[in-house]
């Protein structure tokens, strides 16, 4: 399949693989992971694989066939030809949980025979929490150990005490450094950038302390809601669906010292150092919402205390960054989905600006990266407005992604994550100490949640987040648009 030639060197796993999909069948492995693997198929970047899909649905290989086909045509953002499903399809096998072990191990020698000489397994768990634990005891009776990768799905336990079970049940089976616990937030683009940028400039690396900085927002609203997941939210809300395993993870990439080189174990340290310098996060700063209409939907408890909305405070004890709060801030159904850090400077001393310029007005100066897969940076900064007189506007330098005509060079969060997996690189994938630290540092916040507050739907949450963050203000909403590049007259 694919033209390998396309594909830089290294860029790929040095071996053929066989994939075992464990909940092939589910919402995540149509709308991301089968798409993304054909993907990854298709263009080469997998010298040569084999899927066997596994599920609880009592199908054969050409159900699964259909299943997938299906979602390639409503989910995947590139067309497949005739000639490139075939081929993605001959690679597909199905084998169903009631089968057993014995099946499941019968259905990847064979695939391993068919891809012959020399292959490496990666099992997907796209099951959810409740299930991981039987799909690897699955795994370690079929005898699919050796030679093996396991990817895990979130959230890695509800709190302290299920994190260090889970993680001990796992480590039974597998070793740390063959399991890769996925968050798709680091997989994009642009949170890798965040790296590129501190790391390789000049301009911004000796800044990068609490001398310039003076505080950071990490802002992810989401204009959905629950769909189908108000089983799983209700065990959960969003302080452990989204800040535990996606927004902690950023601000580590965000807040970290350098690592000794661009290498999995350097970063990995680098980041867990970050977590280790972590205080408590303490109920008093921390906001809960939620939105009015939740305790009516299908499958919530009409007294639900489920948060749908969190924001908090948070402060990391080192010599980097003591005294400069980080501020983050995640809810459903809020007035917009976006995905943004903001990093605000010390404002600089104003006295030499007469009255009435307008310095210092609009805030200070923020450098700002936006996570959307199109990839956005913009540097706001004070400039003259023309004309007689000193009076001050604020102005803007701004990248996008899509202007360097190389926005179709992106893979898809899933698709990078899961090559890189198969590679063996965990670079973007969390630890089992990250893990248990985050849920360590927020025992307070657990054990003394404060009330929930209700929010009305397509709004930017409790009107309380504006007293947790004073006497800054939110960035979100922007007062001015990203440009367009396009437009006429940008």
């Amino acid at each position: 399949m694919g033209a390998l030639a396309k594909i830089p060197p290294g860029v790929g796993p040095k071996y053929p693989q066989v994939l075992v999909l464990v909940g092939a069948t589910g919402d995540l492995s149509q709308r991301k992971l089968l798409p993304g693997l054909f993907h990854l198929c298709s263009a080469g970047f997998i010298p040569a694989c084999r899927i066997i899909g596994v599920s609880l649905d009592s199908i054969d290989v050409e159900g699964f066939r259909a299943i997938a086909r299906g979602a390639l045509d409503k989910f995947s953002p590139r067309k497949a030809s005739d000639a490139d499903w075939a081929a993605f399809s001959g690679i597909l096998d199905y084998v169903p949980m009631a089968s057993g072990p014995e099946a499941l191990k019968a259905a990847v020698e064979k695939a391993e025979r068919d891809l012959g000489g020399e292959s490496r397994r990666v099992h997907y768990l796209s099951v959810p929490p409740a299930a991981a634990l039987s799909a690897v005891k699955l795994l370690a009776e079929a005898g699919l150990v050796e030679r093996s990768r396991i990817i895990m799905e979130k959230p890695f336990g509800t709190d302290l005490a299920s994190a260090k079970v889970l993680n001990a049940r796992l480590h039974e089976v597998f070793s740390e450094d063959q399991i890769f616990r996925i968050d798709h937030f680091l997989g994009k683009e642009p949170a890798q950038n965040i790296l590129a940028f501190r790391f390789a400039n000049g301009l911004f690396e000796p800044i990068w302390n609490r001398n310039f900085i003076d505080h950071v927002q990490i802002d992810v609203p989401e204009t959905l809601g629950l769909g189908k997941r108000s089983a799983f939210y209700e065990a959960t809300g969003a302080y452990r669906d989204m800040v535990v395993t996606h927004l902690f993870q950023i601000l580590a990439f965000m807040a970290m010292e350098p690592p000794t080189a661009l290498l999995p174990e350097p970063i990995s340290e680098e980041k867990n150092k970050v977590f280790r310098s972590m205080l408590p996060i303490e109920p008093k700063d921390v906001v809960r919402g939620q939105y009015a209409g939740y305790r009516a939907e299908e499958g919530v408890d009409p007294e639900s205390d489920t948060e749908t909305f969190v924001a908090l405070k948070c402060m990391i004890d080192n010599w980097r960054w003591a005294g400069v709060p980080f501020f983050l801030r995640t809810g459903k159904r809020m007035a917009e989905g976006q995905r943004i850090i903001s990093i605000a400077f010390r404002e600089a001393p104003k006295s030499m600006f007469p009255v009435g310029s307008g310095v210092g007005a609009q805030g200070p100066d923020h450098l700002t990266f936006d996570l959307a897969d199109a990839s956005k940076v913009s540097l706001s900064f004070y400039g003259k407005r023309p004309g007689p007189g000193m009076r001050l506007d604020k102005l803007s330098m701004q990248f996008a992604l899509n202007e360097t005509g190389l926005i179709g060079e992106v893979l898809e969060a899933y698709e990078r994550l899961i090559l890189d997996a198969m590679r063996g690189d965990h670079t973007l994938f969390t630890t089992a100490e990250g893990i248990e630290r985050l849920w360590e540092v927020s025992i307070p916040l657990l054990e003394a949640p404060p009330p929930v507050r209700l929010y009305a739907p397509d709004s930017w949450g409790p009107k309380s987040v504006h007293q947790l963050v004073a006497p800054h203000a939110w960035r979100l909403p922007f007062e001015r648009a990203w440009r367009n590049p396009n437009a006429s007259g940008s």
